[in-house]
Order: C-alpha cells, then structure tokens, then sequence
C-alpha cells in the first residue's frame, strides 16, 4: 500500500512532542476499554496550524489535536469549542470524524486538546498517489464530489442540529475585516505591499450578507481523505475555523485554494495545489455546480475573493512571525513572508479585476 494511502505521519518535531505517558492514563482513565498496549505517537506532516498527531494503541487509532507552540490570536485555537462543534454536526454529516473526549486539564500536557476518530484515506496535496493513472474522468469526480459535499454542509439546518451558538452571522464580514486587519498588525515583521490600500478598500466595501449556514472556513481539497480509486470523499478534515456565517465567505475561501492553470506563477508559487492540473474544473463551473445544488442566487464575488486572498496573505504573516521570533522550528514557514506579499499582491489586483 502507497503512503499516499493514509495521512502521511512522521516522527513528532523538534519542540512538538508532549508527555505521552500523561496522555495515555488520560485515555485509559476516559475511555472505556482503551487497550493495555503501549501508546505509540507520530505527527501529521501535513497543516500549518494545530499539531495533529496519529495515535494508536494495538488496534485501536484516533487522531489527537492540540493548539501550535507561541502566542496565539484571542479565541484561536479553541479545542473545546472545535470538538462541541465536531460532536453535534457528526451525525448529519457523513464527513465528520467523531470527537472522542475533549481535555481541558492543562496538567496532562500543559493545553487542552481533544481526540477523535481516525478517518482513513487518501490526501491529495501537492501530488497524486504513485502508480495510479488518474484519468480525465476521475478529476472531474473528484471535483464534483468537492463541490456538492459543500453545498451539502451549506443546506445544513443549523438551529435544527443546535449549532445557533456556535456563531453570530449578523456583522460577521465586518467583524472578520477588521479582525483580519488586527491580526496582520500585530504579526508585522516587514512591509508588505498594498496591505494599507487594500484594508481601507474593504472597510468601505463590506457587502451586507442575506444568508447564513454551517460553514467549514477552511476548504480546500488537502483537507479531505479520499478513497482508493479517488471517486468519493471519506472525510473533511480541520474544523478549527468552522462557525455559522455567510456561506459565500466560505465559497470564496473554497475558490481560493482551487488554482487554475492559467493562473498568474505569485498565486500558483504560494499556493500549490493539483486543481491546476488539466481535468478539474474552473473556478467558474465550480460556482454554477454550487448554485445549481444549493439554489442559491450568487452575488458579485469580487469582495469575497479579494479578502479571501487578503487573509492567505496574512494567516502566512502570522505564521511566519512565529518562526521568525522562535515559537516553531518548523522550516517549512522560513520563506512565509514571501508567500503573505505575494497574496496581497494578488489580493489587490482581484479589487479591480471582474472574478466571474
């Protein structure tokens, strides 16, 4: 089997292991029936944001989610609310892993962390699994499959399944401007361009929101598992962001990641993902599939899509200001501060650019 088959684990990093034996009598202690085998612990390679570790015991597997190393936004992070939201959206939604126990006891590792079920299959990141001949066919599944599981999650009766507290959608694209804007300021290292011109452009610019839906805040195709043969989705992964809001703030951010060939080389450098690959569809079609299954009425994106990139641009700030103080060691982030200037480039040149 490939190792494309599962997430792909790695021995933990430098600065992000814990206290594994802390952690193995809290499961013993919470789980009824945790096996007696010794605990073994690798980590996910893959993410930029919680740690995520593989677990496992003799047969039995979950997956362990805690907050990264260094100073973290206000309310980011959040592995109570991540795992309350996770266990009352699991049983109407199929893509959902099911979250195990929630710890907010900081003496067992020092964070709160939670874990939860191991969804299996397979990750396509930047490439595709070895020895598999992916056809015109299997690319267009695929990105069908990405586009109805989220007009799916977008059709979710939200107070039905009890997730009303889990957001407040009325001011929600004014509150993520000016907290976005907040953010960038305070992970500053060097100028980055056009982030003056294109905060007061979208001040000026929020659009009022006329709908509201469970939204994954997050999706993108590295964030879901797929099965062998590429034609179904096993899982979503990574709902630290989740919340009830505008769903097309959730398209764009969807619409982001799905780069294009035609694409300019800073957005495609920045963000590398196979949807650039012949065969999967545009940007375009991927909005007319979503309005068809959704029956919604698409607004002018061109906001959405700008702030979309605007906030790439400053998740890789944040990021990269906390390699560069010292909080990671993770040598992936040394060259993030390219990554934030060429996404708010790019975020400035959709300001005035008809999207769709």
């Amino acid at each position: 089997m490939n190792q494309h088959m599962f997430q792909e684990t790695i021995p933990i990093r430098k600065g992000e292991d814990f206290d594994q034996n802390a952690v193995k009598k809290y499961l013993r202690e919470s789980i009824e029936g945790f096996p007696e085998e010794p605990l073994e612990v690798t980590q996910f390679s893959t993410g930029v944001s919680n740690l995520t570790y593989h677990l496992r015991a003799g047969n039995w597997e979950a997956v362990m989610r805690r907050p990264p190393n260094g100073p973290l936004p206000p309310k980011a992070h959040d592995m109570k609310r991540e795992s309350e939201f996770l266990k009352k959206l699991y049983p109407y939604y199929s893509f959902v892993p099911k979250p195990y126990v929630f710890c907010d006891d900081k003496s067992v590792i020092g964070v709160p962390f939670y874990v939860m079920e191991h969804k299996k299959g397979i990750v396509i990141d930047e490439s595709f699994p070895p020895g598999q001949n992916i056809s015109a066919d299997q690319l267009k599944t695929i990105s069908y499959n990405v586009v109805d599981a989220l007009a799916d999650l977008h059709q979710i009766d939200y107070e039905k399944v009890g997730l009303s507290e889990f957001g407040y959608p009325e001011g929600f694209l004014n509150r993520q401007v000016h907290g976005w804007i907040k953010r960038f300021n305070k992970s500053k290292t060097d100028d980055v361009p056009y982030f003056e011109e294109l905060s007061k452009w979208m001040v000026n610019h929020v659009p009022a929101s006329h709908d509201s839906a469970v939204i994954h805040n997050d999706y993108k195709l590295n964030n879901m598992l797929f099965s062998q043969d590429l034609r179904k989705i096993n899982a979503v992964l990574d709902w630290e962001l989740a919340t009830v809001a505008d769903p097309f703030f959730d398209l764009a951010g969807a619409l982001g990641y799905w780069v294009e060939e035609k694409d300019p080389d800073l957005l495609k450098e920045s963000l590398p993902s196979l949807t650039g690959t012949p065969g999967f569809i545009s940007r375009e079609e991927f909005i007319h599939r979503y309005a068809l299954k959704t029956k919604k009425n698409i607004p002018d994106m061109n906001f959405y899509m700008a702030f979309t990139y605007f906030k790439l641009a400053v998740v890789f700030q944040q990021i990269y200001y906390r390699w560069k103080i010292g909080k990671s060691n993770d040598e992936r982030f040394k060259t993030f501060d390219k990554r934030a200037r060429n996404m708010m480039t790019h975020a400035y040149e959709v300001v005035d650019k008809k999207m769709f």
